[in-house]
């Protein structure tokens, strides 16, 4: 892996104190990225809009890559959302229509401020995959495109909560995490004096999530708010849509691309929920921040990169190998399809046979199978790859991983 200890822009970082005032009265806190002569020549501006607070928890992987975007020339921002972190107010459930409300307005102010040229992108992973989807939908007229990675246009059928009318492990796995997240305080030298009224309120008014998803057991109006697959049509701005094979999410990314009427471009790689570029997902890793640029430069500063003339679908084709809860790198290559659905697919239907798959029906035999209870305690579990981050992140953190160009055949 080769590591950029140079940008083309040095950069400037600006956090306390920065504040995006909204119109109901609530102060979001701000963490901005700017090249050093951005107030001078104005540049585009990318938003990540999290509710994993930017002074702490999310801290460590948002330096690198706004780090990234701002020395190629790009005002990054970090915004911690209202009740979250160090902003004001209080959250009480995910991608709620204030979030989205107060997602549009932040937009709108990046693009008014004296170091923007009025152009905005909006990215982000999980949660912040989810909203740049969700927020795009709204139309605000400064928002030019997205990335979303290991996102879903479905809450209901293809979330965490509920998959095929069943609910899953993850709710209560992810509900009691985010009860747990919901009331911390913020950071005083962040918010002031006000810091701990603020806290009083979110220890006071904070609900269980997992009680609301619970009586919401069907596809009802709930999970259809934020689910961008019943209008696809609402979004009007460029979409990339990224995934992973092994983070549960990428099956949305070929909905995306068949639905979606914009431009768009579809990546799936061989990691899972996490970037992949990062250390912490199965390699072999590629440069995603550097697929990224070619991205933003392309619809915020209309310069060809090359980006649009890629495969709508690039996908890592992975080479068979026997099963195992964890391997550093998974062999295989890049591949490219023009457009999605492709025009090569071909349906074809096989029969379980005594001998194996036939083409037509075989006799009829009785055959017993045994399978081995290979998932474990993460059986049941929408994303189970998470656990497996989570077990072997230290060892694979402790090495370096090679990092490998982003090659495709047409």
């Amino acid at each position: 892996m080769r590591i950029v200890d140079a940008l083309p822009s040095k950069v400037e970082v600006r956090e306390e104190g920065v504040w995006i005032p909204l119109k109901r009265g609530v102060r979001l806190a701000a963490r901005i990225w700017l090249p050093d002569n951005a107030e001078r020549r104005p540049v585009p501006a990318l938003l990540e809009y999290l509710p994993y607070r930017k002074r702490d928890m999310t801290r460590p992987g948002d330096e690198p890559k706004h780090a990234w975007f701002a020395g190629h020339g790009y005002a990054s921002l970090r915004v911690d959302l209202a009740g979250a972190g160090d902003s004001f107010g209080v959250m009480r459930d995910e991608y709620t229509r204030q979030e989205l409300e107060d997602g549009r307005e932040v937009i709108a102010w990046i693009a008014r401020q004296s170091w923007c040229t009025g152009n905005v992108g909006m990215f982000g992973i999980s949660w912040g995959g989810f909203n740049s989807l969700q927020v795009a939908a709204l139309q605000p007229p400064e928002l030019k495109a997205v990335v979303t990675s290991c996102s879903t246009d479905d809450r209901y059928s293809d979330d965490m909560h509920y998959m095929g009318g069943c609910l899953l492990n993850d709710n209560l796995d992810w509900g009691t995490t985010f009860f747990g997240i919901l009331p911390l305080p913020g950071d005083p030298l962040i918010m002031g004096e006000d810091w701990r009224a603020n806290w009083q309120a979110r220890l006071e008014d904070v609900p269980c999530p997992v009680e609301t998803w619970m009586r919401h057991q069907t596809r009802d109006a709930y999970w259809c708010h934020g689910s961008v697959c019943e209008d696809y049509g609402a979004i009007r701005c460029p979409v990339f849509a990224v995934g992973g094979w092994l983070d549960g999410y990428s099956n949305a990314v070929f909905r995306l691309l068949a639905g979606l009427e914009v431009p768009r471009l579809g990546l799936i790689g061989p990691h899972a929920h996490q970037w992949g570029h990062m250390e912490t997902a199965p390699g072999p890793h590629f440069g995603f921040l550097q697929e990224m640029l070619r991205w933003w430069d392309h619809w915020l500063k209309h310069e060809e990169t090359g980006i649009m003339e890629e495969p709508m679908l690039r996908v890592f084709l992975q080479d068979g190998v026997p099963p195992r809860s964890w391997y550093r790198d998974c062999p295989g290559h890049w591949i490219g399809e023009v457009t999605w659905p492709s025009q090569r697919i071909r349906n074809r239907r096989y029969h379980l046979n005594p001998d194996g798959l036939g083409g037509g029906a075989g006799r009829h035999e009785a055959r017993d199978a045994v399978t081995p209870p290979a998932p474990g305690r993460s059986g049941g579990e929408a994303g189970p790859q998470r656990a497996a981050i989570r077990r072997h992140a230290p060892d694979a953190g402790s090495c370096r991983r090679r990092m490998v160009p982003l090659r495709h055949r047409r």
